[in-house]
């Protein structure tokens, strides 16, 4: 089961980013993420409206940019998406960056493809219904969510991102989602040894 009733910190993400290189941080990956380069190529999709969630370093934006979809990416933290626009900006890519907070949102419009990478599952879980109902707002009908989570087989790790099963992924997304897969498989970044997650395709009901 998740760890749903349990409380953990985590990091003021503003003063983060400032901190230091992004290149250094946990979960950054320069390429695009496995599983979604799979899930994508499964379903042969190869551009329409994307949006990705908790971007941070920008480097999904900067791929599925490159694929040929229309992007949108958004993190709370103001430095992240400056940091993000500079080096898109520098690969001479056009995404549209801003700084936004999924339980609130500010965006409009609607998406064929969302990805999250990171945002879930640092969320209160008392949030977790805002978060659900928000994405299924912003997605069209029949669209795609992708979700990459910690899984709760990571118990090397203290600490860090909630923790999630299988049947807590289903529980959380249900109403509004329909299940196309979970798998377990890792999450790329630049730690030694990859923390355990789960990856999800749900598809807007």
């Amino acid at each position: 089961m998740s760890d749903k009733n349990e409380k953990r910190e985590f990091p003021d993400w503003e003063k983060l980013y400032k901190a230091g290189p992004v290149e250094k941080m946990p979960w950054f990956n320069p390429e695009l993420d496995e599983d979604l380069a799979d899930a994508l190529e499964a379903l042969d999709m190869r551009g329409g409206r994307a949006l990705d969630i908790g971007t941070g370093p920008g480097t999904q934006a900067f791929r599925l940019s490159e694929m040929g979809f229309e992007v949108t990416a958004t993190d709370l933290s103001k430095t992240a998406i400056r940091k993000a626009k500079k080096a898109a900006k520098e690969k001479g890519l056009e995404i549209d960056f801003r700084a936004d907070d999924i339980l609130a949102t500010r965006l409009s419009g609607s998406f064929d493809i969302i990805f999250d990478r990171g945002c879930f599952h640092v969320l209160p879980p008392e949030k977790r219904a805002v978060y659900r109902e928000a994405v299924a707002g912003l997605l069209n009908e029949g669209g795609y969510f992708f979700l990459k989570c910690f899984s709760y087989r990571e118990t090397k790790m203290q600490g860090g991102p909630y923790r999630f099963t299988r049947k807590a992924l289903k529980e959380a997304f249900g109403p509004a989602f329909r299940v196309v897969s979970i798998k377990d498989t890792v999450y790329q970044g630049t730690l030694e040894a990859p923390p355990r997650a789960l990856f999800s395709v749900f598809r807007r009901k």
